[in-house]
């Protein structure tokens, strides 16, 4: 949804507006402020309500995160054995 403000945005703009407008638009203070703002969002939805849901997040957030941390040695695992499967190797 973002991403078709910011396109919608700069579809009328020309190529050499367009880095004062990302530099605007993503300053440190507007990111900042919209992280923050995102936080509130976050603790009014679910912390305040004493919802479950932020320890599924934390939950899944933590199995996905390990899953990408350990898919660069499964596939060099699994290339090894493809390697050694064609060689002939052990």
């Amino acid at each position: 949804m973002a991403m078709r403000k910011v396109y919608s945005e700069i579809k009328g703009k020309k190529v050499r507006e367009l880095p004062g407008y990302f530099k605007s638009t993503f300053s440190v203070e507007t990111v900042k402020t919209s992280v923050k703002r995102g936080l509130d969002n976050y603790n009014d939805k679910y912390i305040q309500t004493s919802s479950v849901e932020p320890l599924l997040h934390v939950c899944f957030g933590g199995m996905a995160f390990s899953y990408l941390v350990a898919l660069p040695n499964e596939r060099r695992h699994l290339e090894h054995q493809q390697h050694a499967k064609e060689h002939g190797g052990h």
